[in-house]
């Protein structure tokens, strides 16, 4: 980060004193000056004033490529409006494709940015990021991991530049940004369970290739007055159940104390206050379903980071502490990287185990509720608010300025979810030929294996029946979510034909592929009216199978 630091000197000694605390002299861990030939971002020539457009990404990967850099850049597909979305592999010695990063045994961390384009801090920091570590003739994290970098996700949002009073009105800075949705007007971190973007539907291609073990989603905060530079949040949903404790308890624990020690950044558990008048009551964190990407990707057994900055910060004070974040946690993986690797296997051995054995399996949570199962001091910036009209601050209301000054205040904290309905582990769900041209794609798009009965079984099978079925009266992401009571009924004996799709729940996604067919899961496919051809009937067309399954199967077409 040799050149961004430079700048962020600058630019952070011309905050004025009523501002934000300062970030500390910079670095002594990015020592000497970089030639000038390496590459800066648009952020960084510009001091901090603009972010990177499109192209800019694109050139700026192009040119560590011809300074000798030894990168693999590609595509993870194309954006609606057909633009390339790149990634960059990175490591020593390089590996170009999944089987050369697998036989490397290292771990292989993916970094995302630019989900919502107009949260620019991560796009810069990844960045920023490649050119430091690829041109770092010293050891460093690329000796015993893989990283892959996708700094510009959401490119079509990114080009949609507007003002930031418009497309990010709680942010300080930059003048122009781009939009929160992507060409087609969805929210890309709404999209992974439906996955109806073309950019989630790339991105869960990586994932069937790459099976990262870390991935890592950057972001920017909206609206709370905290007195964190960074907050941060492991998946939070519990059926995350095999490398959430060890992110949530082990990584972030350490990351949150060399960002204070290190870097003199305070950062905590992702939460905001609640929206009501007065002082803070109480530090709350987000939603716990899967059609988030970092609580989905927990459901897939691995370490999931969100990274949020805070968006009242400025725009250079943001990309700093994006930077460290991603380079501490880069520095603990690599520290730990036969750990994280045995991590992910672990949880791919014992969720095959259960789906083969569901005798030895925990009940699996698909409904959840939010608590608070500590209180303990938050940070609180304090606030002026003046009898004018003023806007002292990019971000800030009218008549509202930034004191400088934090506080901390004991309130309870709710940043964990427990279940509130859980159902056992079958040995596989069944459907039939009609019902699968509607989820067996989807299924085989999330890595789910799915095959076919080669020959008729008898089998005991246990069948949902429908009580009631409704859906919400206002269309979120462009669909009605659709919710379905009913119960599921004792097993019985049951012929299913030679044909019937079977997912067999011994297999290291089995948790995902539960949570996406369960009627009663709170983001399954129900949810998000794929199955609602049989809404209307008495029965739900997946069923489960209580025995093993001997029949001869084939993978699904």
């Amino acid at each position: 980060m040799r050149h961004l630091l430079a700048a962020l000197l600058l630019v952070t000694a011309c905050v004025p004193p009523s501002g934000p605390p300062k970030s500390p002299p910079l670095r002594s861990q990015y020592p000497g000056n970089l030639a000038q030939a390496r590459p800066k971002t648009r952020a960084e020539r510009t001091n901090f004033t603009e972010t990177s457009h499109y192209a800019d990404v694109v050139q700026f990967i192009d040119s560590l490529r011809v300074l000798g850099a030894k990168i693999e850049v590609g595509a993870i597909g194309k954006t609606t409006e057909g633009r390339d979305i790149p990634f960059v592999v990175a490591s020593r010695p390089l590996v170009k494709t999944p089987i050369e990063a697998k036989r490397l045994r290292r771990p292989i961390v993916y970094v995302q940015a630019n989900i919502h384009a107009g949260e620019v801090e991560g796009k810069e920091a990844l960045q920023a990021m490649l050119r430091d570590l690829l041109f770092d003739d010293h050891a460093n994290v690329l000796d015993s991991i893989i990283l892959i970098a996708v700094p510009i996700y959401n490119a079509d949002g990114n080009e949609r530049f507007a003002p930031q009073e418009r497309n990010r009105t709680e942010q300080n800075g930059p003048v122009l940004v781009g939009t929160r949705a992507n060409a087609q007007g969805l929210d890309l971190n709404r999209d992974y369970v439906k996955a109806e973007a073309p950019e989630t539907v790339a991105s869960l291609a990586m994932f069937r290739a790459w099976d990262p073990d870390v991935f890592v989603d950057l972001h920017t905060t909206d609206g709370s007055y905290h007195g964190y530079a960074l907050t941060y949040a492991a998946s939070l949903n519990p059926a995350a159940m095999f490398t959430t404790p060890y992110t949530r308890d082990t990584l972030l624990v350490e990351l949150r104390k060399r960002m204070q020690e290190r870097h003199d950044f305070a950062v905590f558990d992702y939460g905001n206050f609640p929206r009501e008048q007065g002082a803070p009551t109480a530090w709350e964190t987000y939603d716990a379903r899967p059609r988030f990407g970092t609580n989905y990707y927990g459901l897939r057994g691995r370490i999931s980071v969100l990274s949020e900055a805070y968006s009242h910060d400025p725009f250079a004070r943001r990309v700093a502490a994006t930077y460290d974040f991603v380079s501490e946690l880069l520095s603990f993986v690599a520290s730990d990287a036969d750990g994280v690797v045995e991590l992910a296997r672990e949880a791919d051995n014992r969720t095959t185990g259960w789906g083969n054995d569901p005798r030895s399996a925990r009940q699996i949570p698909i409904r959840s509720s939010i608590a608070s199962v500590r209180s303990g001091p938050i940070r609180v910036e304090e606030t002026a608010h003046l009898d004018d009209t003023v806007r002292y601050e990019a971000g800030l209301a009218r008549g509202v300025k930034r004191t400088g000054a934090v506080h901390s205040v004991d309130m309870p904290i709710y940043d964990r979810f427990t279940p509130t309905l859980s159902v056992p582990v079958p040995y596989a769900y069944a459907f039939a030929r009609d019902v699968a041209d509607s989820i067996a794609r989807r299924l085989v798009m999330h890595g789910v294996l799915v095959d076919q009965l080669d020959q008729p079984l008898d089998a005991s099978v246990a069948t949902f029946t429908i009580d009631s079925s409704s859906t919400a009266s206002q269309q979120f992401q462009k669909h009605n979510e659709r919710h379905l009571v009913g119960s599921w009924g004792a097993p019985a004996t049951r012929s299913l034909p030679a044909g019937t799709f079977v997912v067999r729940l011994g297999q290291p996604l089995g948790i995902l592929a539960m949570y996406l067919l369960e009627p009663a899961s709170d983001d399954g496919f129900v949810d998000w009216n794929i199955l609602d051809p049989w809404a209307s009937e008495h029965t739900f067309p997946v069923v489960r199978i209580v025995q093993p399954v001997p029949a001869r199967l084939r993978p699904a077409p």
